[in-house]
């Protein structure tokens, strides 16, 4: 099924409108909270909030897709919530299970890159095949990169990248002059990806549990008071519009952030008159 050809006109047309707005995130990263508490809210129990937290999965990943974000990370399962009670860790490893068999033929059709970070040793062996097929069958894709965050905690990320640097640094690959921000991030499991632009929080938590915590030292927040259950595709649009009206200075100032903005500006326009005469 193609998600270009099963968009409606209007989602197509308000899609047009947020583009024209201004610039994108590349790469929006979600924390998928409040499941549970949408379905005991209910009176359901918390597998079926679970059950529906796959159907946002799917709506906000095809919407991701259609307006071209390039990447998306998913916080799927943290290694803190291996301490949850057995049944239910049990129920969210079968609803992977099933996702990743029921949607990869249709990610892939879609152009979707899929892949995942974290302690993936942890997982069934089953979903560890899946997550290895998934990822051998779609790493040619070049459309949106999606990647679930699936046994992962930040702290874990980088305690591992400084005992793989020291290795290199004792075996003499690596001289300890040559650790900087570049280095230490090509260590991550993230390496590669584009640091998150842009963080959504679903359920009004106001914190990152521990997801992304070197990646995201200058991508901005949103958090809404949504369960993720709740949290479908105009409620993505709600929050890329939020994103794309904030000034993101990078420790600068405003002035020098508009500075800088008019000068890129002053030199598109020149390059687009000299494609002109160069009859580009």
């Amino acid at each position: 099924m193609s998600w270009v050809k099963e968009q409606s006109p209007e989602d197509k047309i308000i899609q047009e409108e947020i583009i024209k707005e201004g610039n994108l995130p590349r790469h929006i990263a979600v924390i998928m909270d409040g499941n549970g508490r949408w379905a005991i809210e209910r009176g359901l129990t918390r597998t079926e909030g679970h059950q529906e937290g796959i159907e946002s999965v799917r709506d906000i990943v095809k919407a991701s897709s259609q307006i071209g974000i390039k990447y998306l990370t998913l916080y799927a399962f943290s290694i803190e919530n291996w301490k949850r009670p057995i049944t239910e860790v049990g129920v969210l490893m079968k609803l992977l299970e099933h996702y990743l068999r029921q949607e990869l033929n249709e990610l892939h059709e879609n152009n979707v890159k899929l892949q995942s970070i974290g302690k993936s040793s942890s997982l069934p062996k089953v979903v560890q095949k899946l997550l290895h097929e998934a990822n051998e069958t779609t790493k040619d894709n070049t459309g949106l990169t999606l990647t679930l965050a699936l046994s992962y905690s930040g702290r874990w990320d980088i305690v591992r990248a400084v005992q793989m640097i020291a290795l290199d640094v004792r075996r003499g690959k690596v001289s300890p002059e040559d650790i900087n921000e570049d280095l230490f991030s090509s260590y991550l499991q993230t390496t590669g990806m584009p640091y998150p632009d842009f963080l959504i929080r679903t359920s009004g938590e106001m914190r990152l549990s521990n997801f992304l915590l070197w990646e995201m030292a200058y991508g901005e927040m949103y958090i809404t008071d949504k369960y993720w259950p709740e949290f479908r595709r105009n409620d993505l649009y709600d929050a890329l519009i939020n994103f794309m009206n904030r000034e993101r200075r990078f420790g600068k100032t405003s002035a020098q952030v508009a500075s800088e903005k008019d000068t890129k500006q002053k030199d598109t326009y020149l390059q687009r008159v000299v494609n002109a005469i160069k009859g580009k």
